[in-house]
């Protein structure tokens, strides 16, 4: 199926991954595709470097798209600091991020018609989605919890930063996660994963995943379309097309206007 195709569709107008009972594995990003962190996602890595090595950081490294630990080996190495056990790595973003839980309250806010998309979703009996993040899992719970969406997530079928330093790696997780739990495969063409660099399009294709994009974050519309995203969303706002772009994404282009 192209992205200019509409999908193949069932005797009761679903798409073909959905014959049969089969459900949809849906992931979600969270910076920058359900939430905008303003600058305080991004003050937590120098901050944890400096808490780590006693001096600051005087590189800026580039954070979208990428795992937490790989974020932080880049910073180690621009900085010339030999390796650091990855486990105080991760204790110290962890407490750096509960540390600024309240800027991040202030200065941060779900992304308009996040909420109402997960809920909506969330509610469907086709559909057990999840979150594929380069958050580690406790600042992935934080930041979530922070501004009220993990209700119509199922955390323990995701895949987060601590599970694998490259982003392509994390779909086969979460897609193992979600068989176990829900006693059934998630074809490829049964998931999708929506998020807004071209490193979650990267990782979607890569694994055989359908992407919605949305131009929520940095990039935008056109580099998303040119990394292969099969949907580009202006945002969520349009709650209707979200779904529709979840269960049949090539029928379905949005552009912002």
């Amino acid at each position: 199926m192209t992205r200019d195709q509409p999908a193949r569709t069932g005797d009761r107008g679903e798409p073909a991954e959905l014959r049969g009972g089969a459900r949809i594995l849906l992931l979600w990003d969270i910076d920058g595709t359900l939430i905008d962190g303003g600058h305080v996602v991004e003050s937590i890595y120098p901050l944890a470097f400096e808490r780590l090595t006693g001096r600051p950081a005087r590189h800026r490294v580039s954070i979208a798209g990428r795992t937490e630990l790989d974020i932080m080996d880049e910073l180690f190495a621009r900085h010339d600091v030999g390796a650091i056990e990855p486990d105080r790595v991760t204790a110290e973003l962890t407490a750096e991020l509960r540390r600024r839980a309240g800027d991040l309250r202030s200065a941060g806010r779900a992304l308009p018609g996040a909420a109402e998309a997960l809920r909506v979703l969330g509610n469907r009996d086709d559909v057990a989605q999840s979150v594929l993040t380069g958050n580690l899992r406790d600042n992935a719970a934080l930041k979530l919890g922070l501004f009220a969406l993990a209700e119509f997530l199922d955390p323990a079928i995701g895949a987060y930063g601590d599970d694998a330093r490259e982003r392509a790696a994390l779909l086969p997780v979460a897609r193992r996660r979600a068989a176990a739990a829900h006693g059934s495969d998630f074809a490829a063409g049964a998931t999708v994963l929506i998020g807004d660099t071209p490193r979650d399009v990267h990782t979607g294709r890569s694994g055989g995943a359908r992407v919605v994009a949305v131009a929520t974050g940095a990039s935008s519309a056109e580099v998303l379309r040119k990394a292969g995203a099969d949907v580009v969303l202006a945002d969520l706002r349009d709650t209707a097309a979200v779904v529709r772009a979840v269960r049949a994404p090539g029928s379905l282009t949005r552009d912002p206007e």
